[in-house]
């Protein structure tokens, strides 16, 4: 079987994976209409609409977020190798951490932790 018969299988395959569970979901869907397709929020109606917009020190927190875990992201194969690379490993690695060291001082010199 040539390389694109088997990409078309599996093209195939993936198709009826997805039919088969919306046939399923079909079929085990809780009857239209009622209290019963309100939005779930443990027992309670929601307080706002789902659409309301987040302050904006909400994504200043989430871009320092995101720093942290791009440390973790580059991190963890650091320690995989770190041992056979040697000094170098170590070397670049404190240059990355003072890079975001850098980076959080001057979230933190700008006001981003600030929340009130």
């Amino acid at each position: 079987m040539s390389g694109f018969g088997i990409a078309l299988l599996l093209l195939v395959v993936a198709m009826a994976v997805v039919g088969s569970v919306y046939g399923v979901a079909s079929l085990v869907q809780a009857a239209s209409g009622g209290a019963s397709m309100g939005p779930f929020l443990a027992g309670h109606e929601p307080a706002e609409h789902a659409f309301s917009r987040f302050h904006v020190r909400w994504y200043a927190l989430t871009m320092i977020y995101l720093a942290f875990e791009m440390e973790m992201l580059f991190m963890y194969p650091w320690t995989l190798v770190v041992s056979s690379v040697g000094t170098s490993a170590v070397v670049e690695m404190f240059v990355f951490l003072g890079i975001l060291l850098a980076g959080v001082a001057y979230a933190w010199r700008e006001g981003a932790l600030r929340w009130v």
